[in-house]
């Protein structure tokens, strides 16, 4: 399965093509999912990076990205039985809005994106120059 696929497959990981073979890169995904869910997700994809667990969106809501889901959408998952507060262990009915950041070695974002519409998402690599850019900060 190719890192493109496994993206699709698991829409709160990132797959990055060619990720690892930038210098000093490294790739993680954050989730709402329990860190039971996230292992899950790990091993039933089998993605090559690591899933860290966000229960609560603590770091989402940090940052401005957590929206709580209108009741259409509430009734709507609960209709198709996805028990989004157990999988992800939060009775709040919360998500995070998907966003993608690269930062150098000092912290500093050198990539941010975030798109309030799940489905509006770019292409993974656009994310690769600004790992470069990271990469030739450390070297």
């Amino acid at each position: 399965m190719t890192e493109e696929r496994k993206a699709a497959v698991s829409p709160n990981a990132i797959a990055l093509p060619g990720a690892r073979a930038v210098r000093g890169g490294r790739l993680v995904a954050i989730s709402p999912q329990t860190p039971v869910n996230s292992r899950r997700s790990v091993r039933q994809n089998a993605l090559s990076f690591p899933i860290l667990s966000d229960t609560h969106d603590d770091v989402a809501a940090a940052f401005g990205l957590r929206f709580k889901l209108p009741d259409y959408l509430v009734e709507l998952y609960k209709g198709l039985k996805n028990d989004l507060p157990s999988f992800n262990g939060d009775p709040g009915w919360t998500l995070p809005m998907p966003g993608r950041y690269a930062t150098a070695p000092d912290r500093t974002i050198l990539y941010a994106e975030v798109n309030p519409d799940y489905t509006r998402r770019p292409e993974p690599a656009q994310l690769l120059p600004a790992i470069e850019e990271a990469a030739a900060v450390v070297a």
